[in-house]
């Protein structure tokens, strides 16, 4: 049976002064999971190493995200992140320098069976 979505967290991030999409959509996950628990691994006594993570950040630049370092700031699960066209680029009229503003969706993913041998109702 294929992976069962069971969790889906949004957020925004910004950069307000460097233009860094990188860090815009690394504090854009990071508002998704900051406020997230999962209390199901320790009542089910899973690893979260059985967790597969799919992390979706938009930006006006999508080829300015370093992904391997936002895959490297995540916690727990077997971690993938792309990026993709979205967010938005603000540019001040008075002084030409550009806010950048990115979103992302964190899903976490579980094989079903696993979770129904842990006893979970699925």
């Amino acid at each position: 049976m294929a992976e069962q979505r069971f969790i889906i967290e949004m957020g925004m991030g910004n950069d307000l002064h460097g233009q860094d999409y990188t860090k815009a959509a690394a504090r854009a996950i990071e508002d998704a999971i900051r406020h997230s628990s999962i209390p199901m691994f320790e009542a089910l006594g899973m690893d979260h190493a059985q967790m597969r993570v799919q992390v979706t950040v938009g930006v006006q630049a999508p080829d300015q995200v370093d992904c391997a370092a936002l895959t490297a700031g995540l916690p727990r699960g077997r971690v993938e992140v792309r990026a993709v066209h979205g967010g938005l680029d603000v540019t001040n009229p008075d002084s030409g320098a550009v806010t950048v503003i990115a979103s992302a969706a964190v899903e976490a993913f579980l094989d079903p069976a696993i979770m129904a041998a842990r006893g979970a109702r699925v």
